[in-house]
């Protein structure tokens, strides 16, 4: 009569399928805090060069005021120009990286089912 170990089936078991399911589940969850930091970061940015061209703008008393608020809008387009290819540049990277590394967790798992596919076909 053949014993079942339940321990090597459920390490097995751990191994092959909730490892890198958590690993997985690991850097998406990284991934995503990272994006919504990013995200909040530029809306923050956004709307405080916002509030800030209002409070500019009710500043303005006469025409030489308006002449000057018109003006600075040259260096504050410049600026969200910047800061937007700034922001789009950083969740490019965010993305190559997630990717990255998701290919090599990937490969990882492969190389160890394979691993584990060929010790299982000599012991049987």
């Amino acid at each position: 009569m053949n014993t079942v170990n339940t321990n090597e089936m459920t390490q097995q078991f751990d191994n092959m399928f909730m490892a890198p399911a958590r690993a997985f589940m690991t850097l998406s969850v990284d991934y995503a805090e990272k994006m919504i930091n990013a995200q909040m970061d530029a809306s923050k940015a956004y709307t405080d060069t916002g509030i800030a061209q209002m409070r500019q703008m009710m500043n303005v008393k006469d025409a030489e005021g308006l002449r000057s608020y018109m003006e600075s809008q040259q260096n504050v387009a410049k600026e969200l120009a910047e800061r937007t290819k700034g922001d789009a540049d950083k969740v490019v990277s965010l993305q190559q990286d997630f990717i990255q590394k998701s290919q090599k967790l990937t490969e990882d798992n492969v190389k160890q089912a394979q691993t584990a596919a060929s010790k299982m076909s000599k012991t049987a």
